[in-house]
């Protein structure tokens, strides 16, 4: 401070001395100090008066003294020695420009190492631990856990290769699912879909499933149950038809969020998973808003992540959400989803939908958009596809559904959602007049605790496409909203987990 307020330091306010910094030159210490002959004895006082507050180890190790910069930056001028320092900007400029687009979402550099590096590798080594040579006496098969239009899901185990298993797959219902948990031999449970054969589509959707499931297994792991491989039935008997593929997972869990919401006492089943024990502090409302908060944000959460790699879902309902031992919300069946990076299951016109949880757009991009190109240019125009779209958005609609339903437990049922989607398209999809007008018995008291932001945060995801197909919230605007901020009663449950009791 001494220096800065010496006489000195006004002579040099009387001559002052502009400094620049350009990136296209190296920056040092000395560069830093004004170097004219007539000042330079005393700047150079000054300059090291001020520069001696800094460890030289900082400058040494800063950005620009740092080796891969040097290295890089050389090879920069030596390519450009021949330009002007503005032909020089250009460039620059138009470096960073290209980044950004081929870093934005949904992602064409990450996309293109990801399809041409970490796949291959990926292959090796499955290949190699034998994940892509699975066979159907790998597994025995347990009860069936549900059914879709293209599939049958059941559990069942890994055989151990020492282990001797007669009729493996022939047994199934509830007493083989049974037998299966009471039989030491069979540790390590998996999930099992067998995709239907004869009907039309599912050996198609059962192949993008698959193809989805290794594409996520890299890019978001978290988001979805961990996927084993594939293998194809090699003899027909009363389970198995040859040639029909099956699907494996690691086994996570075989309740659904759907399941649980059957219960009259959802959410309260949940809030063990979700915080690891029984809340104190609060009474059953707060409680169930927090449980129902979690298990929402962990929901947007994974929409966010797998948007970020250019996949829509289309298909977001609790019958869908895997709940683990773990209390990881899990996405599952990804027949229905979409990589608009490259337009893979993506084509016009056609629609795959539950009409419960779909958004009023029905379709996730516009009906006239053209077929994909092949997958390098789509690629690389899905940047501006996606800026001009939001496909993402069609999701976060069925994730709104979800939060209603949670909240509101006439909702719950089959009817009830019904009744709700009938009601909404008569409203113009604004749920405030919907509100207003409805006929069901809806109980709003979750969505209205701590000043209405669930309720707010739910206009906001159920809503059609406003301007330039805008208008409903994002994953990423969704987990910012005030909703899943620290407010009082979150921070009540934080405290509360202090004396948290079994």
């Amino acid at each position: 401070m001494a220096s800065l307020l010496s006489p000195n330091t006004i002579t040099l306010h009387q001559k002052p001395k502009i400094i620049c910094f350009s990136p296209l030159k190296p920056t040092s210490r000395s560069s830093i100090c004004p170097s004219s002959k007539s000042n330079r004895s005393s700047n150079s006082g000054r300059c090291n008066a001020f520069l001696d507050n800094i460890p030289d180890d900082l400058l040494d190790q800063s950005l620009f003294q740092s080796p891969i910069f040097q290295s890089t930056f050389g090879q920069f001028q030596r390519a450009t020695e021949d330009l002007s320092d503005m032909q020089r900007w250009g460039l620059l400029v138009f470096g960073g420009l290209t980044w950004i687009y081929l870093t934005a979402r949904p992602g064409v550099l990450i996309g293109a190492i990801d399809a041409y590096l970490f796949a291959p590798l990926q292959l090796v080594f499955d290949s190699l631990i034998g994940r892509r040579n699975l066979k159907r006496t790998d597994f025995v098969i347990g009860d069936k856990l549900g059914e879709g239009s293209f599939g049958v899901v059941y559990s069942g185990a890994i055989v151990p290769k020492n282990a001797v298993v007669e009729d493996r797959g022939l047994k199934r219902g509830r007493g083989n699912g049974k037998s299966l948990e009471l039989d030491g031999r069979f540790k390590e449970k998996v999930i099992l879909k067998k995709v239907k054969i004869g009907v039309q589509g599912a050996e198609e959707f059962g192949d993008y499933e698959e193809w989805f499931n290794y594409r996520l297994s890299r890019a978001a792991p978290e988001t979805c149950a961990e996927f084993l491989g594939s293998f194809v039935a090699d003899k027909t008997n009363s389970l198995f038809t040859k040639g029909g593929k099956w699907l494996v997972w690691k086994f996570e869990g075989n309740q659904t969020l759907a399941d649980y919401m059957k219960d009259r006492t959802f959410p309260f089943k949940l809030e063990t998973y979700m915080f690891g024990r029984v809340l104190e502090g609060e009474d059953s409302t707060k409680r169930s808003a927090l449980i129902i908060k979690q298990i929402l944000r962990q929901i947007i959460t994974s929409l966010k992540k797998i948007h970020d790699t250019g996949i829509v879902h289309r298909d977001v309902k609790p019958a869908n959400l895997v709940l683990t031992k773990r209390g990881q919300i899990k996405l599952i069946d990804f027949g229905a989803a979409t990589d608009l990076r490259i337009g893979k299951n993506y084509v016009p016109n056609r629609t795959l939908l539950d009409p419960d949880y779909c958004p009023p757009e029905l379709y996730v991009l516009p009906e006239e958009t053209p077929s994909p190109p092949p997958e390098p240019i789509a690629a690389l125009l899905s940047p501006i596809l996606w800026q001009l779209n939001s496909p993402d958005l069609f999701d976060m609609y069925s994730a709104g559904i979800v939060l209603l339903q949670m909240a509101i437990p006439t909702l719950r049922s089959i009817s009830g959602l019904k009744n709700f989607n009938m009601e909404i398209k008569t409203a113009q999809y604004d749920l405030n007049k919907w509100r207003e007008y409805t006929r069901l018995r809806s109980d709003f008291t979750i969505l209205d605790l701590d000043s209405g932001r669930g309720w707010d945060l739910a206009t906001k995801l159920i809503s059609e496409r406003g301007f330039l197909r805008r208008g409903r919230l994002s994953a990423a605007a969704a987990l910012r909203h005030p909703y899943f901020l620290l407010g009082g009663d979150q921070a009540a449950a934080v405290l509360s987990r202090l004396s948290l009791t079994k």
